[in-house]
């Protein structure tokens, strides 16, 4: 019996030290929950948040894109913006070209309508000599000449006046040499009103289709610039989105019972 004593007697300060410790280990734990109840407690709430919030790795990384395809969205509306002036521009141009070829017919044409009616009148008697004719056709040269340096006839009408052909005889009177010249003046100056026509149509559309596509890369650059304005200011508040749901749901859970007041 003594001899279990002996040995058993020596190892009990030992095994009295360890439990000493442990029990100052659950002491000091104990009292760590004690003083701040809310260090070891388990939040689902704040895990959600975390887990739902993305890193600033990722964060950058998406407001470095959304930069970048704002600022590409807001030059490419600049360009679009420029090319829309210039497309208006030039449908102006078209359109005075318009008001300046149907301005330069009616004159033409009532230039027509007065040698219409000089021409219906008795023509002054010449004497049908070779010179009187050589005199005419000069006459309905220089005349077709000076209508085409005013841009009143086209090469090929001037080409067809010094070949004699195509309704163009120098042998006529003078008077009717003229006419038959503001007929030709007038038929020119109204195919050119024509051409001028379709081309300030052609202006007008694609003025119109530049204008579009800059009204919708502006309002595309717009959206962009807003989203990431609001991306960038809704990092934050997501944590106070799941905490106002959490205080929602608080509420709903006290205010059971009650009618729900409706929001404006």
């Amino acid at each position: 019996m003594q001899t279990v004593l002996s040995a058993v007697l020596p190892d009990v300060p030992r095994a009295a030290a360890i439990w000493l410790s442990l029990l100052g280990v659950v002491a000091v734990t104990v009292a760590a929950l004690l003083v701040r109840p809310g260090r070891l407690r388990l939040d689902p709430g704040a895990r959600i948040r975390r887990a739902a919030m993305p890193s600033q790795l990722e964060q950058a990384q998406e407001e470095r894109e959304q930069s970048r395809y704002a600022q590409e969205v807001a030059v490419a509306a600049e360009r679009a913006t420029t090319t829309a002036q210039r497309r208006r521009a030039e449908w102006v141009a078209a359109h005075e070209e318009v008001e300046a070829a149907w301005q330069a017919h009616e004159a033409a044409e009532a230039a027509v309508r007065r040698l219409s009616a000089a021409a219906a009148m008795p023509l002054p008697h010449t004497a049908r000599t070779p010179a009187e004719y050589v005199d005419r056709e000069r006459y309905l040269h220089r005349a077709a000449l000076d209508a085409y340096w005013r841009r009143e006839l086209s090469v090929e009408q001037l080409s067809d006046v010094f070949a004699h052909r195509d309704g163009w005889d120098p042998r006529l009177h003078p008077v009717e040499q003229e006419l038959v010249l503001q007929r030709a003046i007038r038929d020119n100056l109204a195919a050119r009103h024509a051409a001028a026509g379709k081309r300030e149509q052609a202006a007008w559309r694609a003025a119109e289709l530049a204008v579009a596509a800059a009204r919708s890369l502006r309002k595309e650059a717009h959206a962009a610039t807003g989203r990431r304005v609001a991306e960038s200011a809704s990092v934050l508040p997501l944590s106070e989105v799941v905490a106002s749901v959490e205080q929602t749901r608080e509420n709903q859970v006290v205010a059971r019972g009650r009618a729900a007041v409706p929001a404006f």
